[in-house]
């Protein structure tokens, strides 16, 4: 499957700053929305490019997933 503008620029952020939070991510994406950053990390956590890591109720940490590591 292509890999979409929006999943590179999430990707970007993620290999750059892992551990990094949506927040900050969304900071990154100016032109962005919260919600289409949202649902890019939960595609791409679903597909096992990220690994979202729960560091308190409703505050997760991103990770690369396995094949980027």
């Amino acid at each position: 499957m292509a890999q979409t503008a929006t999943a590179r620029t999430v990707m970007e952020i993620v290999l750059r700053s892992p551990g990094c939070d949506m927040e900050e991510v969304v900071l990154e994406c100016p032109g962005l929305t919260w919600n289409q950053v949202f649902l890019e990390i939960d595609r791409l956590s679903r597909e096992g490019d990220v690994i979202l890591n729960l560091q308190q109720p409703g505050h997760y940490s991103i990770q690369p997933g396995i094949r980027h590591s």
